[in-house]
């Protein structure tokens, strides 16, 4: 996997990512934790809220990305890729609590999104100032974190979380119960949204202090619960409502800075690619590949290519030194699948391939400059290094407007009606990413995508999707809508387990790699301090809104 990014080293205001001005008038360093409860501040604690929120979602997003070829995964066995560690940061950011001493303000951990909202309910329940607004800040990401620790482990703590007195070790509650109880949450976070509390000075990482898109937001997590859970009725009811985020100016999203020292700001991609040695993240081949047929627009701001010619392609010689699988025969069950090399200096590594790391630092295809702020390709074929494209000041994309297209063409019951989802959520995705050119200054723009250019590809989508029938269908809407998630692919792992789709997945480098996970174990830290929790043997448990059947539905999945 790619590099866990660090709660500790996200810290930066509204100023400094949405501006790239390196001041800040809030000192991160000192933890709200540290203090005294009449001494704590609940700015610092909602920056703290935010921050662990930020971290997750990176962390979530990039093993949805990993299990759906979005991204690259490192592992050929899915059970050893996985282990019983891998949410371990994730759980604990939700939940890490007090010190058992029943103090709810305490200097000997770092607490989680949890016991910070509980922390700013008793703040604002012992003084006349409202901090309604960091409350409902804090009850939105804390339901959506619930919701998605759901999505991935299939249960999580909620009745009894929160209480390390009365509940030292908390039950798992089941996945409805935890789905019911995050969407009351949101329903109280939305009532004190509509009261229009002021912000009382606080940094709004997101919003900027908007009520209003606070609430889209809300309901747009409610769609998500909704497609997820299969309620077309409550689906239909918000989008009748009109009050989600339909448009990309509503984006939920989290903008990184262009600082490389404490605090590190930048995109934890653009961090681990812009360096001095080179290179450390591959991409994936399966999404380069699908681009690279289709002429996708968005190619040349997603990948940033250091060379124009791969090993083994399109009549390059192989070499055994820079990619040892280019001397390989491609195995049986890799037929009508790119095996090892993309053409045209799409460099990177298949799914499971977990062979040794060459040299290929200033070789391997690097994160371009969407969403991670790096380096537009425009054929210059140059290294990657500190400093260069747009610097890292990049973005973490959690729910965009065009996923929102996407969840309304799998909910529309024509294929017409669909058909104008997918346009509609092509157009969004594309002008986004084109959005984000500009970040690099020094690229030759000439290479961009023209206007009629983007048209023709968005309207040969269309009219392919309308000239096909049954899963082709579904494999042209589906792949459009994995392109459309790269950097933010969450909600990529939930569409594949409850579709099956895109069936047209490359297979995992090992013909055996075990069952494509239906659930993640639970996280290791937990079930060795809970007694009350118990891990799974395996990750073929079912999350309870998952009711494919397993195997067949997952042709590609191996």
């Amino acid at each position: 996997m790619k590099k866990i990014i660090k709660y500790i080293t996200v810290v930066f205001t509204a100023g400094v990512l949405l501006n790239s001005c390196e001041t800040t008038d809030l000192d991160l360093r000192t933890s709200p934790n540290d203090l005294a409860a009449d001494q704590a501040d609940p700015n610092l604690l909602l920056n703290s809220i935010q921050l662990a929120y930020v971290a997750n979602m990176y962390e979530l997003n990039d093993i949805g990305s990993e299990l759906t070829r979005i991204d690259y995964m490192l592992g050929r066995n899915y059970f050893n890729t996985y282990p019983g560690n891998t949410l371990d940061d994730v759980w604990e950011r939700l939940y890490s609590s007090t010190d058992g001493n029943g103090d709810v303000f305490t200097s000997d951990v770092d607490l989680g999104i949890f016991p910070n909202v509980a922390n700013l309910q008793v703040i604002d329940e012992g003084t006349d100032t409202d901090f309604s607004f960091h409350i409902a800040v804090g009850q939105t990401l804390k339901a959506h974190m619930l919701l998605l620790l759901t999505d991935y482990l299939g249960k999580a703590t909620l009745s009894e979380a929160g209480n390390p007195v009365d509940f030292p070790a908390p039950l798992l509650d089941d996945g409805q119960a935890v789905y019911t109880g995050a969407l009351a949450l949101l329903d109280e976070a939305e009532a004190l949204f509509a009261a229009g509390p002021a912000d009382q000075g606080a940094t709004d990482f997101f919003y900027g202090g908007d009520t209003d898109q606070w609430i889209k937001l809300i309901n747009t997590i409610k769609l998500k619960a909704a497609v997820t859970t299969g309620d077309v009725s409550t689906f239909n009811s918000i989008i009748a409502s009109g009050d989600y985020i339909a448009d990309s100016s509503d984006d939920f999203q989290f903008q990184y800075g262009a600082r490389d020292l404490q605090p590190d700001t930048r995109h934890p991609d653009y961090q681990d690619d812009y360096t001095p040695s080179g290179a450390n993240i591959y991409q994936s081949n399966w999404l380069m590949n699908n681009m690279l047929v289709k002429n996708d627009p968005r190619i040349r701001y997603y990948f940033y290519r250091q060379v124009d010619a791969t090993p083994g392609a399109a009549g390059e010689p192989a070499s055994e030194e820079d990619l040892a699988c280019s001397l390989a025969v491609a195995p049986a069950h890799y037929d009508g699948f790119v095996y090892c090399s993309v053409p045209n200096g799409y460099w990177g590594r298949s799914h499971g391939n977990n062979e040794g790391t060459p040299p290929d630092g200033f070789l391997r295809t690097a994160v371009g400059v969407y969403p991670a702020a790096g380096r537009f390709d425009d054929n210059s074929f140059g290294g990657v290094g500190l400093g260069l494209g747009g610097g890292g000041a990049g973005i973490e994309p959690i729910i965009l407007a065009s996923y929102v297209d996407f969840w309304q063409a799998e909910i529309a019951s024509s294929p017409a009606a669909k058909a104008a989802f997918l346009e509609s959520a092509m157009t969004k995705s594309i002008e986004k990413v084109q959005g984000f050119g500009s970040l690099d200054g020094t690229a030759d723009t000439s290479f961009a995508p023209s206007d009629a250019e983007v048209t023709t590809y968005i309207d040969g989508i269309v009219a392919d999707y309308l000239a096909a029938s049954g899963d082709d269908q579904t494999n042209i809407l589906s792949e459009q809508y994995w392109i459309a998630l790269y950097g933010g692919g969450v909600e990529a792992f939930n569409y594949y387990r409850r579709t099956g789709f895109p069936t047209t997945l490359a297979p995992n480098w090992e013909l055996n790699p075990g069952s494509f996970p239906r659930s993640f174990l639970y996280p290791q830290t937990e079930v060795i301090t809970n007694s009350n929790v118990s891990q799974k043997s395996d990750l073929s448990t079912q999350v309870f809104w998952d009711t494919n059947p397993a195997g067949p539905a997952f042709p590609s999945a191996n």
